[in-house]
């Protein structure tokens, strides 16, 4: 999924386009792996997570090779939709799948399975960068889809052998919900798809756009990479400690620490533009943000049914991707339009405080579902 964000300059400059257009792969990518994910999430939740996976490996592969092979910028970003569909089952419904099989240590385990987005993001950037500068930008896509469809294929056999014949786990044993907050299940997937957006938005600027603005700044690109893999680097042990705090406090005291956190990274971006410096609110980003996507699997796990856990965390990822598609583009044109991303992340710094606001009013009425249980 990050690849693209590596490859922006590059392709910027081979179509002669601007920043807003060519950030409309990103936008592609995570409308892919946003609906994918509600897609494979009911596949996941009627078939299992095999048939899923499998759907989603042969997308994927094809979709790489296909962007290598694209000779028109409006190909390279349709086709890059294609590369977030064959994303997605391994987020989201891997996600809903895993919390099945916990409850002391739900939240730990939701979180190492969502950390695999992060080691990604950590480990492909520099070898992206490395292969469009030794290969071409087309031919190191060429190069991950075959990697990775070769890769994820023994990866699922690996996964069938260990979950048994057909991959599904009965619902019915699965721990039950936990926390009540008096809402209806479309209710409340309608809020926290909204939290979910508005915190996204803000998480965006800094991850699609940290190798375009080291570039410039006069940085140059691979500066930019390497701040986008130490970011991610950063948000797996945020995502990981996340879920060690989401299983003493719960899934909503834990985003809104995440998201607090995040709101500070991103004022720092404000003030602060040296290398160095840039280097160091990078790290504090992913630092603090990694835990905030995977809490609202467990947020779901703890309060709705486990027969639909897929499929809703699918639509509340949905949105996020959603956010983050926004977040990327919108950064972009307010980029074209200023000349500077400063007004990109006061954007962003909006859009985090009505994530805040939600989360504080669901846990307000926890609080009180709470004491009213106990009287």
């Amino acid at each position: 999924m990050w690849s693209v964000v590596v490859v922006l300059p590059t392709v910027q400059a081979e179509y002669a386009s601007t920043r807003g257009a060519v950030s409309l792969a990103t936008t592609m990518i995570f409308l892919g792996f946003g609906s994918g994910g509600v897609l494979t999430g009911k596949i996941t939740d009627r078939l299992g997570i095999v048939a899923a996976l499998a759907i989603s490996i042969a997308v994927l592969g094809g979709a790489y090779v296909l962007v290598g092979l694209s000779t028109k910028l409006w190909q390279f970003i349709a086709i890059s939709y294609l590369i977030g569909l064959g994303s997605s089952a391994t987020f989201a419904p891997l996600m809903a799948e895993v919390s099945h099989w916990f409850e002391r240590y739900r939240g730990l385990a939701v979180t190492i399975v969502a950390s695999g987005n992060y080691v990604a993001g950590a480990v492909w950037p520099p070898l992206v960068n490395w292969g469009v500068q030794a290969i071409g930008w087309r031919w190191t896509h060429i190069a991950i889809g075959i990697f990775c469809a070769v890769t994820m294929t023994v990866l699922l056999i690996v996964l069938r052998a260990i979950i048994g014949r057909g991959g599904v786990h009965d619902h019915a044993n699965a721990p039950p919900p936990r926390v009540d907050l008096n809402l209806s299940t479309n209710a409340l997937t309608v809020l926290l798809s909204i939290a979910s957006i508005s915190c996204c938005v803000a998480m965006a600027m800094p991850q699609v756009h940290i190798v375009a603005y080291c570039g410039d700044l006069g940085y140059g690109v691979a500066r930019g990479a390497e701040m986008l893999s130490m970011m991610m680097g950063f948000g797996i042990i945020s995502r990981i400690a996340s879920g060690f705090l989401a299983d003493k406090i719960g899934g909503l005291k834990t985003l809104l620490i995440g998201s607090v956190a995040q709101g500070f990274a991103l004022l720092f971006y404000l003030f602060f533009d040296s290398l160095t410096s840039l280097y160091l609110i990078s790290g504090m980003f992913g630092l603090f943000q990694g835990g905030i996507v995977p809490s609202y699997a467990i947020i779901v796990r703890e309060a709705m049914p486990a027969r639909e856990a897929a499929t809703r965390v699918g639509i509340v990822i949905f949105a996020s991707v959603i956010g983050m598609s926004f977040g990327g583009w919108v950064s972009g044109v307010i980029f074209d339009a200023t000349g500077s991303y400063a007004a990109a992340f006061a954007n962003g710094l909006a859009w985090n405080a009505l994530n805040m606001t939600i989360v504080v009013g669901l846990l307000i009425r926890a609080r009180g579902r709470g004491r009213l249980a106990m009287a």
